[in-house]
Parts: C-alpha cells; sequence; structure tokens
C-alpha cells in the first residue's frame, strides 16, 4: 500500500512538472477589415494590437476589397515582410520585437492602416518617422503615440 502511494505521489509530481515546464500557448489576435468601423470608412479593427513574440493575428476580410501587408520601412529588422491577397484571410505569426506597420494596398491613402506591437517597440522612432500618403499619416499618429 505504502509502495502506491508512492508512486501516486512520484507520478503527480511529474505531471504536474512537465505542466509548469510546457511553454503557454501562443494566442491569436483577430483583426478585422472593414468598409466602415467605429472610427469612419476603411478600417482596420482594432488599428493597433499588442501581443508577445510567438503570437500570431489574423486579418479577417469581412468586407470586400481589402488586404493586409506590411509596410516594409514599419518593421523590425530582421522580421519576416507579409502580403495578404485581396479579399482573404491571412495569419502572420509575430516573432521579432517591435512595431510593425501594415496597409490596405488600395485604401492606403484614404488611412487604412494599422500597427502591431511585438513585446517591446524597439523600433518605434523608426516607425514613427515614415512618411505616408494622405490620411494614413495622421491615423499612424493618432495610433502610435
Amino acid at each position: 500500500m505504502e509502495t502506491e502511494m508512492r508512486i501516486g505521489i512520484l507520478l503527480a509530481g511529474a505531471v504536474m512538472a512537465v505542466a509548469l515546464a510546457s511553454p503557454a500557448a501562443a494566442k491569436d489576435v483577430q483583426v478585422k477589415m472593414l468598409n466602415k468601423g467605429a472610427r469612419g470608412a476603411m478600417v482596420f479593427e482594432p488599428a493597433l494590437v499588442k501581443v508577445a513574440p510567438g503570437d500570431t493575428v489574423t486579418f479577417v476580410a469581412t468586407d470586400k476589397g481589402h488586404n493586409a501587408e506590411i509596410i516594409s520601412t514599419m518593421m523590425p529588422a530582421g522580421a519576416a515582410p507579409f502580403k495578404g491577397k485581396m479579399n482573404q484571410n491571412i495569419t502572420v505569426k509575430f516573432t521579432k520585437p517591435g512595431v510593425y506597420g501594415y496597409k490596405c494596398l488600395p485604401h492606403y491613402g484614404l488611412g487604412m492602416v494599422g500597427a502591431v506591437i511585438v513585446g517591446s517597440p524597439v523600433n518605434a522612432a523608426q516607425a514613427k518617422a515614415v512618411s505616408h500618403p494622405g490620411k494614413a499619416k495622421q491615423t499612424f499618429a493618432s495610433i502610435l503615440k
């Protein structure tokens, strides 16, 4: 009986050790591509998301006529660029800390932009210094303040 109890305690301890050693599951945040949202026409909602390295963001083609793609001058060094197809969802895994600016290509000048901040925003000054056309400049000024 005592041996069975010891085995049970050892087994419970092993299970607990494995559970504690396992990394936390990465999360997925959804960003909608919308013709009209809370901030007006042609928007990503939410426009700013904060995630941890290893998390993913799924850009959801809620309304037609949109895509999500990186602005190459608004991403940390060594990060992988992404470019979604029109009218299609795209899921992006973010592994490098920093600020990632993205746009809807057809509606960039209308301010359809957003940002993902992964961990520490190591390239924040560089990202804020990027020049943008039309309303995109105002939108980034608002979301990256």
